[in-house]
């Protein structure tokens, strides 16, 4: 427990620290988050232009114009959290290998992991995830107040979501770790935020689009082997619509239970290992 302590408060440290840097360019601090909430402006535009040619993402998916922006929101709380959290100390993870800075994180009485992890917060990136509450809280009253099949989410699935959120979250850390970790290997890592990219976009969409003809290998990839279609799918389902067997719900819930524990423990393993084969840039 003292052990646990201690770590909140370097945890505490580091975001207080992280807000201090961030606050003395506050102009720049406003215009990332103008930035960022003028993207999220420009998505909701064009689903909305979407929604006006058809009435749902993917024919008998169930995903209707206010059950997909619940989808929406989702992602972007899941996005803003990683991008916020573990992004930027992604990013510098390479750049303290080339430059030996990782020698100092080694030597410091802490898990090298969680000070690589939580040493730096883009508060900025924060900004997305209020505007994803916005969005979630307009989708529910529309759902809970239409003429047609409302829907008012039970309390079990408003926890479950909560802890799915956390679990894909832990999903997303994993693979940025895993990415991360083979900058011991490669020396320098440029393409981490470029397969970033491509890989949080494969996950922005319902998992019943890639579910047919040519789409099918993208499913079965993405769903079991790098299980990023849980991500957002799992969370945004238990509270969008009902989790039924016929769907296979129940047991898309379950393997997006254990796909966290294989990820975090893989990805632990691959850090954990990359440390072993770690060689000093002044050595």
């Amino acid at each position: 427990m003292n052990e646990l302590g201690r770590y909140l408060r370097v945890f505490l440290t580091f975001a207080r620290n992280s807000l201090v840097r961030d606050m003395t360019f506050r102009t720049n601090f406003l215009l990332q988050c103008v930035s960022s909430l003028g993207w999220t402006a420009m998505n909701v535009g064009f689903y909305l232009i979407i929604f006006e040619h058809t009435g749902s993402i993917g024919e008998g998916t169930g995903w209707d114009r206010d059950r997909f922006f619940l989808f929406i929101a989702t992602t972007w709380f899941i996005n803003s959290l990683v991008q916020a959290f573990f992004m930027p100390n992604a990013q510098e993870f390479s750049e303290m290998i080339r430059t030996g800075g990782l020698d100092f994180a080694l030597l410091k009485p802490i898990d090298t992991q969680f000070l690589i992890s939580f040493r730096r917060i883009d508060w900025s990136q924060l900004s997305n995830f209020f505007a994803g509450g916005l969005i979630a809280v307009v989708s529910l009253w529309n759902l809970g107040t239409r003429d047609v099949d409302p829907m008012i989410p039970s309390p079990l699935s408003v926890v479950l979501y909560v802890i799915f959120v956390v679990c894909g979250v832990m999903m997303m850390y994993s693979l940025m770790v895993a990415l991360s970790a083979t900058s011991v290997w490669l020396g320098r890592n440029q393409s981490l935020y470029n397969f970033w990219f491509y890989i949080t976009n494969f996950s922005r969409y319902p998992m019943e689009i890639y579910n047919r003809s040519w789409g099918r290998p993208l499913y079965g990839f993405f769903t079991f082997v790098i299980p990023i279609l849980l991500v957002v799918n799992v969370p945004a389902r238990i509270l969008a619509q009902p989790v039924s067997d016929q769907q296979g719900g129940h047991w898309f819930v379950i393997w997006a239970a254990v796909a966290t524990v294989l990820s975090v423990t893989a990805s632990r393993w691959m850090f954990r290992r990359s440390l072993l084969s770690y060689r000093s840039a002044s050595s």
